[in-house]
């Protein structure tokens, strides 16, 4: 599904080969399916629809938590030949309460991380540097959301996957918060599903958005029109 900058002409994701990218084919988890779609290289795919649908779910079977059938590749290698937690290092979760095991914020970041690269992420999601020496326990939920994407993209992983990333934020800070996520898709071009409830959100960071039902899927370029019926 697309991502690059918004207003350039791109093919509907439905049409996009199998190959570079995000690959799902015939996926089916719990009650849900069967789906198919594939996120092409620096493309950006909104997922939205009913409340209990099954959106965060989706992402749990995409990232191997939860149990699932059908095939998910990436850059055409299938999920099924890594081992479950090299996987979950390419196919990085930021889930809508991201969890925290060290009381200091910097602990959970890797050793070897690059410091330009950590303050270039810091700063880009409003924070200086001595963010790293802060407990996790005074933290506030947006900032956990910042910080959580942070945590994330430091690790350079290949494919992101986003569940309501900047829900809790207000406009200035979410919006700075999406150009941090734009900039590493577009820059390192890699696949990015972010699932949100705010229309106004998926309009100005996907290039198309997947409406999920139980046992089917639409994908739409310009969501806030398909769905008020436009």
């Amino acid at each position: 599904m697309s991502t690059a900058a918004k207003g350039s002409v791109r093919p509907s994701p439905s049409s996009f080969p199998d190959g570079p990218g995000l690959v799902v084919r015939n996926l089916r988890y719990g009650e849900n399916g069967p789906y198919g779609f594939v996120v092409g290289p620096g493309q950006c795919l909104g997922v939205s629809g009913p409340s209990g649908v099954g959106k965060s779910l989706l992402l749990r079977a995409l990232v191997d938590l939860d149990r699932y059938k059908g095939d998910i590749l990436l850059d055409g290698r299938s999920c099924e030949s890594y081992p479950a937690p090299q996987w979950r290092r390419l196919v990085a979760l930021v889930p809508a309460e991201p969890r925290w095991w060290y009381p200091e914020v910097g602990r959970h970041l890797p050793p070897v991380s690059d410091d330009g690269e950590i303050t270039t992420l810091v700063e880009g999601c409003g924070f200086t540097r001595d963010v790293l020496d802060w407990q996790v326990n005074r933290l506030s939920t947006g900032e956990k959301q910042r910080l959580a994407v942070v945590r994330a993209l430091i690790r350079r992983p290949s494919a992101v996957l986003l569940d309501e990333t900047g829900s809790a934020l207000d406009e200035q800070t979410g919006r700075r918060l999406e150009q941090v996520i734009a900039d590493y898709r577009q820059t390192r071009q890699v696949p990015v599903l972010w699932v949100s409830h705010d229309r106004g959100q998926l309009d100005r960071v996907a290039d198309h958005v997947l409406l999920l039902g139980r046992d089917h899927l639409q994908i739409t370029s310009h969501p806030l029109q398909e769905e008020s019926g436009q």
